[in-house]
C-alpha cells in the first residue's frame, strides 16, 4: 500500500500568527521572462570556439524551481492503465436524462461522471437530433473529475461565458476526499505559482515567480484556492456554500517547498470543500498535495492508490457546484450536481 506522505506548508504567513510573512513585503516579482545569468567561456572552450570573440559571454537560463514534487514514478503506468479504460467507457458513453441537471434554450448543464472524458460527453449530445448543432463546452473537467459541466447552445452564448470565466466571474466549489494529517485549520486560503516543469508535469511555484518564464516558452501565473474542512473520520456536518468566501480565513503564500512531518497519524480521512479563485490545470489538486492532503486516487500527486483494502481507479474530486449571471438574461444561476456515492458515505448523508 502506498503510504500517504505528511506535509505542513511553510514559508506562509497568516492572519491568526503575526510572526509569518507579510504579503505587502514580499518582494517584486521578476520580469515576465527568465532572467538570463551571463558567465565567461572557460579558456579551453574559447580555444574549441575560436572563430567567437574571446569577450562573447555564454548566457545560462535561470528558470524558477518547482516547489511540489515530480511525479511518483508508479503514476506513470497506473494513469495509462487508467485512460486506456477511461477511452474505452467514453467511447461507450451516452449521456441520459439522468445526467441532465438543467436546461433551457441557451444553456444545458450535465452531471459528468468520473472516468469519462468531457469531449465525449459532447460528441453523445451531438449524436442526440433534439439538440443545435453549436455545442460547445464553457468549462472542462479532468477526466476522474465528476460533476458539473456547463456546455453553451450558441457561439454568442459561448463567447460571452469564456469572458465571464475570464473575468472570474463565474464561482466554482469542488468536494475532494483526502488523507493526511488533520488540518490545523478550519479554513484556509494558498496562493503560488502555476506552471509546467522541463518535464511536461504541472507544478506548484513560488507566488513571486509569477511572470517568470518556464522551458518550453510558458510562464508562471498566478493560483489561489480556498479550502475549508467538513469533516475528519466522518465527524463534521456538511454546510452550504459560502459564495461570498471565508471571514478571517488563514492566508498562505507560497514561497518554499512544503516540510515533511515526521511521526504525524496520516491515515485520517478528511472531506475539503475547494473554492478555486483562478482555474489552472490541475489546480485543486496541486493545492491539496502541497498542503499534505493529497486526494485519495490521485497517484500523480502522491494520493494513495489503495484506501481502507480497497483499489481506488480514479481520484475522487468532484465538481459540486458552478454560479454565475445568465448570459442572456442575467439571473443569477447556482447549479449543484448531486454528490457521488463516495462524497454521501464519507459524509455520512443519505444519497
Amino acid at each position: 500500500m502506498l503510504k500517504q506522505p505528511m506535509w505542513v506548508a511553510s514559508g506562509f504567513y497568516s492572519h491568526h500568527h503575526c510572526h509569518f510573512r507579510n504579503p505587502s513585503k514580499l518582494p517584486p516579482k521578476p520580469p515576465s521572462s527568465a532572467i538570463p545569468t551571463v558567465v565567461a567561456m572557460s579558456a579551453s572552450h574559447q580555444n574549441k570556439q575560436s572563430h567567437h570573440s574571446e569577450t562573447t559571454p555564454t548566457v545560462i537560463e535561470n528558470f524558477p524551481i518547482p516547489l511540489s514534487p515530480q511525479l511518483p514514478l508508479i503514476s506513470k503506468q497506473i494513469e495509462l492503465n487508467r485512460a486506456t479504460i477511461a477511452t474505452s467507457n467514453s467511447e461507450l458513453f451516452t449521456l441520459s436524462k439522468n445526467h441532465i441537471i438543467y436546461e433551457d434554450e441557451f444553456l444545458l448543464a450535465v452531471n459528468k461522471p468520473q472516468g469519462i472524458y468531457c469531449d465525449n460527453v459532447l460528441t453523445s449530445l451531438q449524436s442526440q437530433n433534439s439538440v443545435t448543432a453549436e455545442l460547445h463546452l464553457a468549462n472542462r473537467l479532468d477526466r476522474d473529475t465528476s460533476g458539473v459541466m456547463l456546455i453553451t447552445k450558441s457561439h454568442k452564448v459561448a463567447s460571452k461565458l469564456v469572458k465571464a470565466f475570464t473575468d472570474h466571474k463565474v464561482k466554482k466549489t469542488y468536494i475532494a476526499l483526502c488523507t493526511g494529517v488533520v488540518p490545523d485549520w478550519k479554513t484556509i486560503t494558498v496562493r503560488s505559482g502555476h506552471g509546467r516543469s522541463k518535464f511536461g508535469a504541472w507544478r506548484v511555484y513560488g507566488f513571486s515567480d509569477a511572470g517568470r518564464g518556464l522551458p518550453g516558452g510558458s510562464v508562471v501565473r498566478e493560483m489561489e484556492t480556498s479550502f475549508e474542512v467538513l469533516s475528519v473520520n466522518g465527524k463534521g456536518s456538511f454546510r452550504e456554500v459560502a459564495e461570498l468566501g471565508f471571514e478571517g480565513s488563514s492566508l498562505v503564500v507560497v514561497e518554499e517547498k512544503a516540510v515533511k512531518i515526521d511521526g504525524g497519524d496520516d491515515r485520517n480521512e478528511i472531506v475539503v470543500r475547494a473554492y478555486p479563485r483562478s482555474g489552472r490545470t490541475h489546480q485543486i489538486r496541486l493545492h491539496c498535495q502541497y498542503l499534505g492532503i493529497s486526494i485519495i486516487g490521485d497517484v500523480k500527486y502522491e494520493g494513495v492508490y489503495e484506501w481502507n483494502g480497497v483499489i481506488h481507479d480514479g481520484h475522487h474530486l468532484h465538481a459540486e457546484t458552478l454560479s454565475f449571471d445568465h448570459p442572456v438574461t442575467g439571473v443569477h444561476v447556482m447549479l449543484h450536481a448531486p454528490l457521488p456515492q463516495w462524497a454521501n458515505q464519507a459524509l455520512q448523508l443519505q444519497p
